[in-house]
């Protein structure tokens, strides 16, 4: 046994640290909603596309419509991917129930 030297006190109380961490969150991956171009789709209904699920104002909607006219494809917005996916979906079923052949992707950010 060791020895107690004149000073020493046990008095039974053992202490402990305790650390609390915080649980690191990582940002969503982000997608970004593209539009794609054809010779089918009226323009008219492509700004409508942007204005009624991308809350695009008219302005911003037919710049856009231009430039997927103009390049072949033009982005929409960036989104989670669960708004990305569902936005895709909105475009897509709206543009087969009005016999448009208007297609809508999302990629990686």
């Amino acid at each position: 046994m060791a020895e107690r030297k004149q000073g020493d006190q046990d008095t039974g109380i053992r202490s402990s640290v305790i650390t609390q961490t915080k649980p690191k969150t990582q940002k969503p991956s982000m997608y970004r909603v593209l539009l794609l171009n054809d010779d089918y789709t009226p323009m008219e209904f492509v700004v409508y596309v942007l204005e009624q699920f991308f809350n695009k104002s008219r302005e911003d909607a037919t710049r856009i419509m231009l430039h997927v006219h103009q390049h072949g494809v033009g982005v929409c917005g960036v989104f989670t991917y669960e708004v990305a996916e569902t936005k895709v979906a909105q475009v897509v079923d709206t543009a087969r129930r009005h016999q448009h052949p208007l297609q809508c992707t999302m990629e990686k950010d």
